[in-house]
């Protein structure tokens, strides 16, 4: 099954705000291939929350609970979004320093697109990152 990790900035949708929410559509997103990533989800497929800006790190782990559908907040129509469930933090936040640190972690799109707000993670890479954050994968 494949896996995820989408940003968000804690000013506008912080970890806490999903807890308290636990199911929330991740609207906004604004760009094409992130769009074309969130098309590509699956029901129950799991997503790191990544804190971007100052934080830089992944926090928690939701899953997806609605597949890709309008996103009333864009007047153009072009995009869409997902909404996702909450499942569980990360014991220990993963930062991006560590990512970055770390060989087998190298090739992420999160290091090599560091822009990318929606992208794909390899399974071996899931295993490691929750391994890293102390989190069962």
């Amino acid at each position: 099954m494949p896996h995820w990790l989408m940003k968000t900035e804690p000013e506008t949708w912080s970890w806490d705000n999903q807890v308290k929410k636990g199911v929330e559509p991740w609207n906004g997103v604004r760009n094409h291939q992130a769009k074309n990533n969130m098309k590509a989800m699956k029901l129950g497929e799991r997503v790191f929350f990544y804190h971007s800006g100052e934080e830089r790190q992944i926090v928690g782990i939701v899953e997806v609970a609605k597949l890709y559908h309008p996103d009333p907040t864009d007047e153009t129509g072009a995009f869409g979004m997902v909404s996702v469930k909450t499942l569980k933090p990360m014991k220990r936040p993963v930062t991006l320093a560590e990512i970055k640190a770390h060989p087998k972690l190298k090739d992420l799109l999160l290091v090599r697109q560091s822009r990318l707000s929606v992208m794909p993670i390899g399974e071996a890479e899931w295993k490691l990152i929750c391994a890293l954050g102390e989190t069962k994968a």
